[in-house]
């Protein structure tokens, strides 16, 4: 039977499941830990990290559900956050203004930047979904690095 217990690494809880005389410790929490939910995100996303779940699932899973992990596998590294105008108008009626004008600094950041480099991709003539993955990387890296400066942390 599997029992849980908690570990406190720097002040961080992190679940420990023990299991047969095994302890498998939650990457989640570590995860979390480190960068928040946006990290995590990153990493589910990455379709290596995929793969290897799916790999890991079919040895250990009795249970695995062959046809749903290949619709997942199939979407992992894409750019699957849409959010149309509509819908951000449906889901905030009671705010004035666009989607803009509740964006972050960081995020205004980024959306300028991914403007300009769009143009300059069009420019050079790459299809639109060589730009996506493109501007898609971009935009991780670039929200990354503006979440952790310290510098901008004093501008706010």
């Amino acid at each position: 039977m599997a029992k849980n217990k908690k570990l406190f690494v720097e002040g961080q809880e992190i679940n420990v499941l023990l299991n047969n005389d095994r302890e498998y410790i939650s990457l989640t929490d570590m995860l979390k830990a480190k960068d928040g939910d946006f990290f995590i995100s990153d990493w589910l996303r990455n379709r290596n990290t995929v793969e290897y779940l799916g790999i890991w699932e079919s040895v250990y899973n009795p249970h695995f559900n062959y046809g749903e992990f290949a619709i997942i596998k199939s979407l992992a590294g894409l750019n699957n956050y849409k959010l149309s105008v509509k819908e951000w108008r449906d889901a905030n009626s009671r705010k004035d203004g666009n989607i803009r004008d509740y964006a972050t600094l960081e995020q205004l950041v980024v959306l300028s930047n991914m403007e300009s480099i769009n143009a300059l991709l069009i420019r050079k003539g790459l299809p639109q979904n060589e730009r996506l993955i493109h501007l898609n990387k971009t935009a991780i890296t670039q929200m990354k690095s503006l979440l952790q400066s310290k510098t901008v942390k004093r501008l706010k």
